[in-house]
């Protein structure tokens, strides 16, 4: 923890010594308009900016374990997810939504292998409600095809947000569903014509 908190004592002071810095960042305090909302897993091994390249307000991410989606139902109470959503594509008007699957996903590894989580409640009745429980266990740790087939599950999902079949309707909005490779560092992009993941 000390090393995270040496960095942020210093972090003002690196970028008022950086003036392409200090205009960036002076930029962004005037809002944001990202180019895309970025929805992936907690897990603390998947950092979309390191693998997209992208700067300070260009993702607006939404992280949740084993990167669920909820379904969207109407007169349910809201959460966090759905507002998050609903707020990327109505606000901040995204024209692309990013749903980041990744390899050796404990969510969803757990989920596929049938592991006991009564240890852990609140984990075992999100991935009950979040994660199809008919997931394949046919690749070992990495839980390659049991990941891509829960981010297929997790693109449907959003094609049940009336905010997302609004912009779809018009166009004005496009999903895509990726698969990262924490051992290798190689996305992978879901092909609906093929119903397949091939590298970008």
């Amino acid at each position: 923890m000390q090393t995270f908190i040496d960095h942020a004592r210093g972090f003002s002071d690196r970028i008022a010594n950086r003036s392409e810095e200090r205009e960036e960042f002076a930029r962004l305090a005037a809002g944001q308009s990202p180019l895309a909302l970025f929805i992936t897993c907690s897990d603390s091994r998947v950092i979309p900016s390191l693998f997209t390249g992208a700067r300070p307000g260009e993702l607006f991410e939404l992280r949740t374990a084993g990167n669920a989606v909820p379904p969207h139902r109407a007169g349910q109470a809201p959460s966090s997810e759905a507002a998050t959503v609903e707020y990327a594509v109505r606000v901040l008007d995204v024209r692309d939504v990013v749903v980041c699957g990744h390899s050796h996903c404990g969510a969803v590894g757990a989920v596929a292998r049938g592991d006991d989580l009564g240890g852990v409640p609140a984990v075992r009745d999100w991935l009950t409600e979040q994660v199809p429980d008919e997931l394949p266990d046919d690749d070992g740790p990495a839980v390659t095809s049991a990941v891509q087939r829960h981010v297929r599950e997790q693109l449907e999902r959003l094609r049940g947000y009336p905010c997302v079949r609004e912009r779809l309707a018009e166009r004005k909005l496009r999903l895509h569903g990726w698969f990262y490779e924490i051992h290798t560092g190689l996305v992978l992009a879901h092909q609906p014509s093929v119903d397949a993941f091939l590298p970008l």
